[in-house]
């Protein structure tokens, strides 16, 4: 089995990251979305506003108290959802196997993904590069051998981070990791393990398993594990997949249309082996065409051509046509994919706002 590849993404100080986005003069501001009134509390707020101790869940009041150059405005869930979506859009791009855990952060395993030379590594600069690019908002990431890890890493470098532990690093880097940075470990368990001599990760693997298992039942073996950089929990997906594609950024742009030409069968080869993985028993129902040129204006075309079992560039090359009116103009990235018919319902319980 493959040395698995996480990657966790976390959108930085998301609500606050599309109001600044959206209003300039807020950007160089302590900004709070939510803590107005008398009995508000604060949802989120930017990092200038973290400087003088303003934190989420905490009441207006004493947010204004500690900050009190504090803006303040009220949520506008439709436009984060709009951003979610926009996020959670690109990083199914990459992979299927994505997980989000709310509005803001999500899991990828991209064990399987080739692109970016397999690495996940580079996989996450493109990620935070086409976030901060195509939505405006910066997302930290992590990178690890699991979500444990992947999730503390995220938020290692914040904000605007991305910090990487390989296989070979984790026993170094768990040994000296405080125990309240553990999925689970609060106030009161931290209080506990204290009382027990235990502060590092360290510690923890020094005291063993059974003491753990002794105190804290079965979350003290899975203190244990986690102490020891271990964590076998996989990716949820909770989304059907309704389509699969690929799609080639170039570090130089392709020239024009018969450039385009040249490289579309390794596309569609590419695309024919993601579909052997994730989708063949499904049936296709449409086609579609994605370009985005040199200013980065991107386009995308589909049409319904049902009854192909392996799509080929003969298939493709219609859609190409039509997108590709100006045939000179260079490109920057190409992709091919389909589209699936929704014969089934969902077997799985969609979340709110996916």
């Amino acid at each position: 089995m493959p040395q698995r590849k996480i990657i966790h993404v976390d959108c930085d100080c998301f609500y606050a990251a599309v109001e600044m986005r959206d209003d300039p003069s807020l950007q160089d501001v302590p900004l709070a979305v939510g803590g107005d009134g008398g009995r508000g509390v604060v949802t989120t707020c930017n990092y200038r506003a973290r400087a003088f101790g303003v934190r989420s869940a905490m009441p207006g009041g004493e947010a204004r108290r500690l900050c009190p150059g504090l803006v303040t405005v009220p949520p506008d869930m439709a436009r984060y959802r709009a951003a979610s979506q926009q996020v959670m859009a690109i990083l199914r791009e990459l992979t299927d196997l994505v997980e989000p855990l709310s509005l803001d952060e999500a899991f990828l395993d991209v064990t399987e993904v080739t692109d970016h030379k397999g690495s996940a590594t580079l996989m996450a600069r493109y990620l935070r590069e086409r976030v901060k690019r195509e939505v405006g908002i910066t997302i930290s990431a992590g990178v690890a051998p699991n979500k444990f890890l992947a999730k503390i890493a995220s938020d290692w470098r914040k904000p605007d981070g991305l910090f990487v532990i390989t296989p070979e690093e984790v026993p170094a880097f768990v040994e000296a990791l405080p125990v309240e940075k553990l999925f689970g470990v609060g106030q009161v368990t931290a209080g506990k393990l204290h009382a027990m001599g235990v502060q590092t990760c360290s510690d923890m693997q020094a005291l063993g398993a059974d003491a753990l298992i002794e105190k804290f039942g079965k979350q003290g073996y899975r203190l244990f594990e986690m102490a020891n950089g271990r964590d076998e929990r996989p990716v949820e997906v909770s989304r059907v997949a309704k389509s699969v594609s690929v799609e080639r950024t170039f570090s130089q742009d392709l020239p024009d249309k018969p450039a385009c030409e040249t490289v579309m069968p390794a596309l569609v080869a590419d695309l024919n082996l993601r579909l052997a993985r994730k989708g063949r028993q499904k049936p296709i129902h449409k086609l579609f065409v994605k370009i985005r040129y040199s200013d980065f204006s991107t386009h995308t075309l589909e049409r319904v051509r049902e009854s192909i079992a392996e799509p080929t560039v003969v298939d493709y090359q219609p859609l190409l046509d039509e997108l590709v009116t100006q045939i000179e103009r260079p490109v920057r990235l190409l992709g091919v994919g389909v589209r699936f018919r929704d014969d089934d319902a969902p077997t799985t319980q969609l979340r709110l706002f996916d």
